[in-house]
């Protein structure tokens, strides 16, 4: 039996703490999910096979569609490829941010969390700014000599995936940088006194130990990218739809809950068949390979 001393020094039992048991303690977490969650999906999924007729006609649409079709391409390209960019800009400035003094950490942390706390809709405009025929991109690349004249970066899917990969990248740096920042770096040391060169060390040391946090990180931008909404509506241009664009159109401008619920219901299990894969392959690994 646990004890503790009292105020005037004599030994006493520690009171019992009277534990929820049962399904009592999580009744709380339960209503809230059936409420918030389950419930809505619920209703979705009612009204996708029961308007505007009872069946699977919407989902049959969307399918036998080639512009559904070309919309659901143009979606996973432009994720994917925010992805990969985000995870190959966001390792080496990770690793940078583990390895560099604590107190420039702090600036460059400060400044990615400032990025991220600025309006949404103010950084994709200034975007819009920079990527235009007349921006300063395209007159630095002219001045540059690179280009002989201005490049079509907006109103295409180029500038969609410049856009996003800018606005995801802290949130692949982020959980990159936890788990980089607990690699022993004897690790890589010992590595390299039984004779591995830095590309070894690289592709067979630190990046299996990171691998977790690039999966996390990967997963999260990837599934966000495929709900976004307004950097694509901006960028890309009503000829370069995406997913999110098309359950608005629906909803808000057709008023067709039964098409925008179906491709609601598709986006979202995509969504949780990748969360699955997630954390069938990588959910049990040890973080930072301690």
């Amino acid at each position: 039996m646990s004890t503790y001393s009292d105020a005037s020094g004599a030994i006493a039992p520690l009171p019992k703490v009277r534990r929820a048991t049962g399904f009592g303690g999580v009744l709380p977490a339960l209503a809230f999910v059936t409420i918030f969650f389950i419930a809505p999906v619920a209703v979705l999924l009612l009204r996708s096979v029961l308007e505007p007729v009872p069946g699977f006609g919407n989902y049959a649409q969307l399918i036998g569609s080639a512009t559904y079709l070309k919309i659901f391409a143009n979606t996973f390209i432009v994720s994917g490829l925010v992805t990969v960019i985000s995870l190959l800009i966001g390792f080496p400035v990770a690793w940078a941010l583990a390895i560099m003094p604590r107190r420039l950490t702090s600036v460059i942390f400060a400044i990615l969390l400032l990025s991220m706390w600025t309006n949404l809709l103010a950084r994709t405009y200034a975007w819009m700014v920079l990527l235009q025929r007349t921006g300063l991109i395209n007159k630095m690349l002219i001045g540059m000599g690179l280009i002989d004249k201005p490049l079509a970066l907006v109103n295409n899917l180029t500038g969609v995936t410049i856009g996003m990969t800018y606005i995801m990248l802290p949130f692949i740096i982020l959980p990159l940088y936890g788990v980089i920042r607990k690699i022993d770096p004897s690790t890589l040391q010992a590595a390299a006194l039984c004779g591995a060169n830095r590309w070894q060390c690289l592709t067979r040391v630190l990046l299996p130990l990171a691998m977790p946090g690039m999966a996390a990180g990967a997963l999260m931008v990837f599934v966000m990218s495929l709900g976004y909404f307004v950097t694509p509506s901006l960028l890309g241009g009503t000829a370069n739809m995406m997913l999110a664009e098309l359950i608005a159109q629906f909803v808000q401008s057709l008023v067709n809950w039964g098409m925008g619920g179906a491709a609601a219901l598709v986006l979202l299990v995509v969504t949780l068949s990748l969360y699955a894969v997630q954390l069938r392959f990588v959910g049990n690994q040890n973080p930072g390979g301690r």
